[in-house]
């Protein structure tokens, strides 16, 4: 009957363990009402959302965990993962083409620091700027 008065479920009701008696004698509704004036039954205050969980994810992200791909938003891949992706592929090729000796030593260190400085945009650029200046003695 308090839960209903007071507008809260069951296991919100509080009832002054002291002052069962009283509680136990109350019958109708005014009685009830007029224990809930003098504090003999009250409503407990509303359980908060714990913060356990997001203080716990907190301390595993300051510590580098739960920040992959899958767990951003926007853009997946950031620019520099890109960037490296493609300067990883364009010193690939350069090597493979020194070692190949399709390109002179000197050559490979010129064209090293322009890959580094941003001039080829993919592999394809590169293998054209080797043509057009006839840097290659052979090209595959």
């Amino acid at each position: 009957m308090a839960s209903s008065i007071l507008g809260v479920g069951i296991s919100r009701v509080w009832i002054d363990p002291e002052q069962l008696d009283r509680v136990s004698t109350a019958i109708t509704r005014e009685d009830v009402r007029k224990l809930i004036k003098e504090g003999v039954i009250k409503a407990k205050p509303k359980r908060e959302i714990s913060r356990a969980r997001w203080r716990e994810a907190k301390s595993k992200r300051r510590k580098g965990l739960r920040k992959g791909p899958g767990s951003r938003k926007g853009r997946i891949v950031d620019e520099k993962e890109l960037w490296m992706a493609k300067v990883r592929a364009l010193r690939k090729l350069l090597a493979t083409l020194k070692r190949r000796r399709i390109i002179t030593r000197s050559t490979y260190r010129k064209l090293y620091i322009m890959v580094k400085s941003g001039a080829f945009q993919n592999k394809a650029q590169l293998k054209t700027y080797i043509k057009e200046k006839g840097l290659a003695r052979t090209l595959p």
